[in-house]
């Protein structure tokens, strides 16, 4: 399929359709689990180890991530994605069979695996089949996508459980991930360069193994072990001294798992480090506002994660009118420079929150952070695609996404330690932000002295959110815009653009 630069075919549209049912599965994964855990602890037990079935996903995906798209450059998008997608099938068949919480857990690690090429192959294969021009209308759609499944994720999973079992919340993937895999199979044509490639094997296992590693430290730091235990001091040694072996090991092999060649390239650094900053940030409105709300204004569950659609709505809308312009004027800097500083201003403004604030004055503040969010994360995602060579377009993706994976899991343990750090009381941290309403059954002082610690904490929280984004706004400046090319743009040589934004 050879794409025209200002002209979408049916053939494309269709793909596309297929390649964002793929995304959604696995994003979907992500969120939908929220209402049903529960229920599954109340089936399977196991209530010590429940966090594992969040966490083992997650760990998998992101780990995953550069692997599946490394190999994409190597050996082709289509077959690999294919295999991602009958991967993430068979997991989710076996989560759902799965008969003790050892067994969901190990089945959801082999269902995330398949998850971080989903989402990494889906975003490249859309960098094959549409010109850098036209993408950014397409990035729109896939932010939409991203942000829908973490509306209706929670709120399906809910249904699931309880009209059906919450078996269905892994099975309901089987038959979408079946429609997807004959989809892209009929229709998806995309030329396979076929050379012999020597895969890193080492350079991945090392990859993986510092992520891992990482990110355990940020899953168990200051929660099931202090941040001074041997085991989180063991776990930082052993990310630092895997990460170091990676690079040993990146500078001398044939064919890098991630070339650090790329790293010289500034848009692919100021991009990466944007991104991660840039989610590091969302994780605090994300994770915090709720909890503000459940506590301070003493909202329902509910009423508090749908007063969440006045981010995830203004961030699509952003999101698809950036896609939009950059269609018609071929300039997308400007978008990430006015978004990360919308997104610190919407969280200085959070910040002032108490519990005087109103609904509606918090839903302004919102709104102007998710308008902030929408112009950065798929425009950046856009940024690094129209800048690497095609042959590297793959793992660039996968850098893409596997920063942003990484700042939100950092994000929630930063803001999780400003948090706590600021609570005091008779309620533990972590039960508090687990269950928010055991707020209720303390008396009036205690529950006064709480309110108050809880706004404060929050307080905290975005205003290390609000310095963070800002330190992203700052970097956002020193990206260099390129003239937006075609799928072939390796053929042609250009230079930056001289104008700011």
């Amino acid at each position: 399929m050879n794409a025209q630069p200002d002209s979408i075919t049916r053939e494309t549209r269709i793909v596309f359709s297929a390649l964002v049912l793929a995304m959604l599965l696995a994003v979907l994964d992500q969120t939908i689990l929220a209402t049903a855990l529960p229920t599954i602890v109340g089936d399977l037990g196991g209530l010590d180890h429940l966090s594992w079935v969040v966490t083992a996903y997650l760990l998998a995906s992101t780990a995953s991530t550069p692997i599946w798209g490394r190999l994409s450059d190597l050996y082709g998008r289509k077959r690999l994605f294919q295999t991602a997608i009958v991967i993430f099938v068979v997991g989710s068949a076996l989560c759902g069979i799965a008969q003790n919480l050892g067994e969901l857990i190990a089945f959801r690690a082999f269902q995330g695996l398949a998850a971080g090429g989903l989402m990494t192959l889906a975003m490249a294969l859309v960098g094959d089949l549409v010109s850098a021009r036209e993408r950014g209308r397409y990035q729109g759609y896939i932010q939409a996508t991203f942000l829908g499944a973490a509306i209706a994720g929670p709120l399906l999973g809910g249904l699931l459980v309880d009209h059906l079992s919450w078996r269905w919340v892994f099975y309901v993937n089987v038959p979408l991930g079946i429609v997807s895999l004959l989809v892209i199979g009929a229709v998806l044509h995309v030329p396979i360069e076929r050379t012999q490639h020597r895969i890193d094997y080492s350079g991945a296992v090392l990859l993986a193994g510092a992520v891992t590693s990482l990110l355990l430290v940020t899953v168990w730091g200051g929660r099931q072990y202090p941040w001074g235990s041997t085991e989180i001091v063991g776990l930082v040694i052993a990310a630092a001294l895997l990460l170091g072996a990676f690079l040993v090991q990146e500078r001398r092999a044939p064919e890098p798992i991630l070339p650090l060649r790329l790293f010289r390239d500034p848009v692919f650094t100021v991009v990466s480090a944007t991104l991660f900053i840039a989610t590091c940030s969302l994780f605090a409105a994300i994770v915090f506002l709720p909890l503000f709300l459940q506590i301070v204004d003493g909202d329902s569950a509910t009423s508090s994660g749908l007063f969440l659609l006045p981010l995830l709505i203004p961030s699509t809308i952003a999101t698809i009118a950036a896609g939009r312009l950059i269609v018609h004027t071929g300039r997308y800097k400007i978008f990430p420079v006015v978004g990360l500083a919308l997104m610190t201003l919407g969280l200085l403004l959070m910040s002032t929150m108490d519990s005087g604030t109103s609904h509606t004055t918090t839903a302004i503040f919102i709104v102007v952070f998710g308008l902030g969010f929408g112009m950065v994360s798929q425009v950046l995602v856009l940024a690094i695609q129209n800048s690497v060579e095609q042959h590297d377009l793959g793992i660039a993706t996968a850098s893409a996404n596997f920063f942003r994976a990484l700042g939100g899991a950092i994000g929630v343990a930063v803001f999780g330690a400003v948090f706590t750090a600021k609570l005091v009381g008779p309620v533990d941290a972590d039960r508090l932000e687990s269950s928010p309403h055991e707020i209720r059954n303390l008396g009036p002082v205690l529950r006064d002295r709480m309110v108050d610690a809880t706004a404060q904490a929050t307080h905290n929280v975005f205003l290390v959110a609000a310095a963070i984004a800002a330190i992203g706004f700052a970097l956002v400046l020193f990206l260099q815009e390129y003239p937006l090319r075609g799928p072939q743009r390796h053929e042609v040589e250009t230079e930056p653009s001289e104008a700011p934004c």
